[in-house]
C-alpha cells in the first residue's frame, strides 16, 4: 500500500498499487487532490498523469520524462531540477512554478501557462513553447536553443543569455 502526502505528513491518497508511480496514476484516474504533494525525486516516467492537480506540489528532482502533464494544474509547483525530457506539458498550467535548471529539452509546451514562472538555468533545448504565455517568467540563464516560440506572449520577461541555434 502507498500513501501520497504532504510535507506535513498529511495523507492525500492511499492506493493498494505497490510503487509510486502505479499510485499516482491510480490517483489521477480516480481525480484525488494531490496539492502540496510531497514526491521529491520521485520516478513517473512515461506516467499518464494528464489532468492532475498538482498545484503547489514538491517534485524537486522527480524522473518525468516522456510524462503526460497535459492539462495539470502545477501552479506554484516546485519542479527544481526535474527531468521533463520529452514531456508532454500542453495545456498546462505552470503559473508561478519553479522549473530553475530542469531539464524541458523537446517538452511540448504548447499553450501552457508560464506567466510568473521561474525558469532559470533550465534547459529548453528544441521545447515547443508555441502559443504558450511567459508574461513575466524568469528565463536567464535558460537555454532555449531550436525551442519553438512561435505565438508565445512574451512579456515582462527575464532573458539573459544568448539564443544560439536560433529559437524560433
Amino acid at each position: 500500500m502507498i500513501e501520497i502526502k504532504k510535507i506535513t505528513g498529511e495523507v492525500l491518497f492511499t492506493s493498494p498499487a505497490e510503487n509510486l508511480k502505479s499510485a499516482m496514476i491510480d490517483a489521477v484516474e480516480q481525480s484525488a487532490d494531490l496539492s502540496g504533494a510531497y514526491l521529491r525525486g520521485a520516478y513517473l516516467r512515461r506516467a499518464d498523469l494528464s489532468g492532475a492537480n498538482l498545484r503547489g506540489a514538491y517534485l524537486r528532482g522527480a524522473d518525468l520524462s516522456v510524462a503526460d502533464l497535459s492539462g495539470d494544474d502545477l501552479r506554484w509547483a516546485d519542479l527544481r531540477w526535474a527531468d521533463l525530457i520529452g514531456a508532454s506539458l500542453s495545456g498546462a498550467d505552470l503559473s508561478g512554478a519553479d522549473l530553475s535548471g530542469a531539464c524541458l529539452s523537446g517538452a511540448d509546451l504548447s499553450g501552457a501557462d508560464l506567466s510568473g514562472a521561474y525558469l532559470r538555468g533550465a534547459s529548453l533545448i528544441g521545447a515547443d513553447l508555441s502559443g504558450a504565455n511567459l508574461s513575466g517568467a524568469d528565463l536567464s540563464g535558460a537555454n532555449l536553443s531550436g525551442a519553438d516560440l512561435s505565438g508565445a506572449v512574451i512579456f515582462d520577461c527575464w532573458v539573459i543569455k544568448k539564443m544560439e541555434g536560433g529559437a524560433k
